[in-house]
């Protein structure tokens, strides 16, 4: 399964010079087709990482709330 996994030949191996770094033998999965234009799909990750960095903050804060309430602070 490119990408994934492989059963390598012992003659494969031996091609190689019974090197077995798994990109020799695995290689990359087939890259899916994509329609959706790079400045849309930059523009959608950006506020993805940007929701995920507000949640990171909060979580954070609760965090630290949390180890004051039992006198741990950090």
């Amino acid at each position: 399964m490119p990408g994934f996994c492989k059963a390598a030949t012992l003659e494969e191996i031996r091609e190689h010079g019974h090197v077995l770094t798994p990109g020799r033998y695995v290689g990359a999965a087939a890259a899916e087709a994509d329609d959706v234009p790079f400045e849309e799909r930059f523009a959608a990750l950006k506020e993805t990482l940007a929701e995920q960095f507000a949640e990171a903050e909060e979580l954070s804060a609760l965090i630290q709330a949390e180890l004051e309430r039992v006198g741990a602070n950090v």
